[in-house]
């Protein structure tokens, strides 16, 4: 991952840290349930878009890079029917 990209995904990720410590101070706060479930829906929001962005960027470099200069470092070598198995169960696990 190009460390741009890489820098942005921390910049997304800090900020659903801070959504989620939000959600526990209003918690604390005793804040209308109603305000925090809308707040929890706006993490989960965001942590779907972190997973999309990240699922492009393994599409990117690990499935359509596979063999190339922008492969990550840590892909294994495999065949195309197992790099579609390997994104398959990834879509699995992400869309439950």
């Amino acid at each position: 991952m190009k460390e741009e990209k890489r820098k942005k995904i921390r910049a997304r990720v800090n900020r659903i840290s801070g959504q989620v410590n939000g959600v526990a101070k209003m918690i604390e706060e005793d804040r209308y349930c109603l305000d925090i479930l809308d707040q929890i829906a706006a993490v989960r929001s965001a942590l779907d878009s972190l997973g999309v962005e990240l699922l492009t960027s393994h599409l990117e470099t690990c499935v359509m890079g596979h063999g190339c200069a922008d492969e990550h470092e840590d892909a294994k070598p495999r065949s195309q029917e197992e790099l579609l198995e390997e994104v398959r169960t990834v879509l699995q696990r992400f869309l439950k």
